[in-house]
């Protein structure tokens, strides 16, 4: 099936209209996933990177309808290493990160379905160019027929993370980066999330995990499991410059409420690792001509961003990266614990770190009613 083009945008905002964002553990409609092939990025033409999105795309699958994004000339690619039950859509896109490019779904009491297209400028230009990765989110809404409010706010889905009661979780060190919204002031940035989020209640982290070049995303580092309840990345050695990072986060977490009064209560993830870019790992890419500026830094022995906390919820399951077999076994235990309902599949997701994110950073849910 090939894309539709957007629709026009809204004028209003969603909290004016009555929606809000649910929180990821909220009945879906389905997932959406973007098929890699960025050869800066992904090693050898892209081949690990795209048997690890299968696996996920493949797992998923088994518990809702899954559409993945295919650029042109990857269809017969994609439909082999797919499940059959993937919808193929035919679309343009600069990279592969549906959480960060595409939409973010909004409901409200009437279970009517809309989303948010928010402005997208590839994480500060962290390359260029992302006209095509701009333009995601109004195909996957014109695709489900969703109408689209379009945010004066540059922002990626990774950054944010809420409880679907009035409360949203991010980080300074993203949603203020001067690479962002440098026009706005933190006051504007917090009206904007509650005008187009349905939000009342911002809780701002300070900065994000060590060496994630999102600059800081909150879905590698902390997460609401339910209302009242974040996970977070929890760092034991003093050495490590994430051990303060986590400590701060903390403190701030402690002393928060979130939209309906409640304490928030810490469930601690470890940390894998670190893990670093092997020499192999480094090899195999291929420059883009006219790729702008190469900030994707992809070198041997580098700090990879990988943590537990970038897990994925859907119908029935949740799926977490396999990072480190020193680490996996108790990440997965807590997991289990915080959502005994759900079936937890553990996916080796190293070839995801290696481009320069997880398992949430791929997948964007779109909720359980009726676009309209």
């Amino acid at each position: 099936m090939t894309a539709p083009l957007a629709s026009s945008p809204i004028a209003s905002t969603p909290a004016a209209d009555g929606f809000r964002m649910p929180a990821e553990w909220e009945p879906h409609a389905g997932t959406f996933m973007i098929w890699p092939r960025r050869p800066d990025n992904w090693r050898e033409n892209a081949a690990p990177a795209q048997a690890a999105f299968a696996a996920v795309a493949g797992a998923i699958a088994r518990f809702e309808p899954l559409t993945m994004l295919v650029p042109p000339g990857e269809i017969a690619r994609a439909r082999a290493l797919l499940p059959p039950a993937a919808r193929l859509l035919e679309a343009p896109s600069d990279d592969s990160w549906c959480r960060d490019s595409g939409p973010s779904f909004v409901t409200d009491a009437g279970g009517r379905v809309r989303g948010v297209d928010w402005g997208f400028n590839a994480w500060g230009h962290l390359y260029e160019p992302f006209d095509q990765d701009e333009a995601v989110a109004g195909t996957i809404l014109a695709s489900v027929g969703a109408p689209r409010y379009r945010a004066p706010l540059v922002l990626e889905g990774g950054s944010i993370h809420v409880d679907g009661e009035g409360t949203v979780l991010t980080t300074e060190e993203c949603l203020l980066n001067p690479n962002r919204n440098p026009h706005l002031s933190r006051g504007e940035i917090e009206q904007h999330l509650r005008d187009y989020l349905g939000v009342s209640t911002v809780i701002w982290l300070g900065a994000g995990l060590v060496d994630d070049e999102t600059n800081g995303h909150i879905d590698n580092l902390a997460c609401f499991v339910r209302p009242g309840v974040v996970a977070l990345t929890w760092c034991e050695d003093p050495a490590d410059p994430q051990y303060a990072i986590s400590r701060d986060a903390f403190a701030r977490l402690e002393k928060a409420r979130d939209a309906r009064g409640r304490a928030i209560e810490v469930v601690k993830l470890p940390l894998p690792g670190p893990l670093h870019r092997t020499d192999a790992e480094a090899a195999g890419l291929a420059p883009i001509a006219g790729a702008g500026p190469e900030a994707m830094s992809r070198g041997a022995g580098e700090r990879l961003g990988a943590s537990y906390a970038n897990f994925y919820l859907g119908n029935g399951f949740l799926l977490m990266p396999r990072l480190d077999p020193r680490t996996d076994d108790e990440a997965r235990g807590i997991l289990a614990g915080l959502f005994p309902d759900r079936e937890v599949i553990g996916i080796e997701s190293r070839e995801i770190v290696l481009g320069g994110g997880n398992i949430h950073c791929i997948t964007q849910q779109q909720p359980a009613g009726t676009p309209g």
